[in-house]
C-alpha cells in the first residue's frame, strides 16, 4: 500500500528542472520517489510550451509529490508532408517555464531512446480512436500517440498524467488505452486554456499570420452559439448547419463540426442521447485549429 502524501518542503529560490535522457537513470530517479513514499504525476508534452501546458502543470502539482515533464517530439504521430521538422522547439525557454513552476525532472529522451534501431511494436487503438473526427483526417495519428503515451507511462509510472482537454479526442483515446491495458494510473483531462478572446492556446498558433490570428476565435464563437442554441433545444442537425457555413464564411477549410457522445464519441442526434461534446477541426491558411466545447458546460454563457 502507498504510503500518505507527505507536503514536500521546498525553497524559496527554483532549482531548475533535473533533465534526463537515459531510461535507466529516469528507472533510478522514480524508484527513489516510490522508496520515500512520494506520489508522482506525468505531463506528457511536445515542448514549446505555452499556459495550457502550465495549467496541466500546476494541475500536476496539486496531484502528487513530484511532477515529472516529458519534452518529446513523437515522430511516428506525423505523417509525410506534416510539420514535424518544423515544428516549435523551444527547449531553453521550457526549461525556464518548468523551472518557475518546481518541476522536478525532465524527461527529454533523445528519439533513438525512445525508438530505437530495431523498434518493431505498435499500439493501434480502436473505440474512441476510430470514430471519424481526426481519424479520417489523420489516419496515422492516434496509432502514434498510443504507442508513445504508452511508454510515457509506463517508463515514468505515474500515479496520474495530465491531458488538456484541447485535444480531446487524444484524451478520450488515452484514456481508454490505459483501461483497456490495466495501466496502474490515473489519467486526468484539463480544462482548455484559451486566450483572452476564447482562442484555445496551441503550440501552433505560432504559425497564424496577424490577419488570420484575428480570425482564429470564430471557431471558439461558433462552439460557443451552438452549445447556446443546442442547450435551448435547437435541433443539434440544423445548429451544426449554421456554424459550419459561419466558419466557412469566415474563410476556413472545414474539416468537421460535429456534436458527439462526450464519453464514447459515437455519434449523437439529441440531447437524450448523452452528454453532448461539440467537437471543431479546420484550417486557416497552413494551419490548422482544432478545439471542442460541452453542451451542458455552454449552458449560462
Amino acid at each position: 500500500m502507498r504510503k500518505p502524501r507527505r507536503k514536500m518542503k521546498r525553497t524559496s529560490a527554483a532549482a531548475r528542472p533535473r533533465i534526463i535522457k537515459t531510461l535507466q537513470i529516469l528507472r533510478g530517479a522514480v524508484a527513489n520517489y516510490r522508496a520515500s513514499g512520494e506520489s508522482i504525476a506525468l505531463v506528457p508534452t511536445m515542448g514549446a510550451l505555452h499556459e495550457g501546458h502550465l495549467a496541466l502543470i500546476r494541475a500536476a502539482r496539486r496531484k502528487a509529490d513530484r511532477v515529472i515533464v516529458s519534452i518529446f517530439v513523437n515522430p511516428t504521430q506525423f505523417a509525410p508532408g506534416e510539420d514535424f521538422q518544423t515544428y516549435p522547439r523551444t527547449f531553453e525557454a521550457d526549461l525556464a517555464a518548468l523551472t518557475k513552476l518546481n518541476t522536478e525532472i525532465v524527461w527529454a529522451p533523445p528519439t533513438e531512446v525512445m525508438y530505437p534501431k530495431a523498434f518493431a511494436t505498435k499500439i493501434e487503438p480502436a473505440g474512441p480512436a476510430v470514430v471519424g473526427l481526426e481519424d479520417a483526417i489523420r489516419p496515422h495519428f492516434f496509432g502514434g500517440v498510443a504507442t508513445v503515451v504508452t511508454k510515457l507511462l509506463t517508463q515514468c509510472l505515474p500515479d496520474y498524467a495530465m491531458f488538456g482537454e484541447k485535444d480531446y479526442q487524444q484524451l478520450r483515446v488515452v484514456t481508454q488505452t490505459t483501461q483497456d491495458l490495466n495501466l496502474p494510473m490515473r489519467i486526468i483531462g484539463v480544462p482548455t486554456v484559451r486566450e483572452k478572446d476564447g482562442l484555445a492556446m496551441s503550440s501552433r498558433n505560432v504559425y497564424l499570420t496577424p490577419d488570420q490570428r484575428q480570425t482564429a476565435p470564430t471557431l471558439y464563437r461558433v462552439l460557443k452559439f451552438c452549445c447556446e442554441k443546442i442547450a435551448e433545444g435547437r435541433p443539434i442537425a440544423s445548429i451544426l448547419s449554421e456554424g459550419r457555413e459561419a466558419i466557412e464564411r469566415a474563410g476556413f477549410a472545414l474539416d468537421y463540426l460535429e456534436a458527439r457522445h462526450a464519453e464514447n464519441l459515437g455519434p449523437i442526434s439529441s440531447l437524450n442521447d448523452g452528454p453532448v461534446r461539440l467537437l471543431v477541426a479546420a484550417k486557416i491558411g497552413a494551419t490548422r485549429l482544432i478545439d471542442n466545447m460541452g453542451v451542458k458546460a455552454a449552458r449560462g454563457l
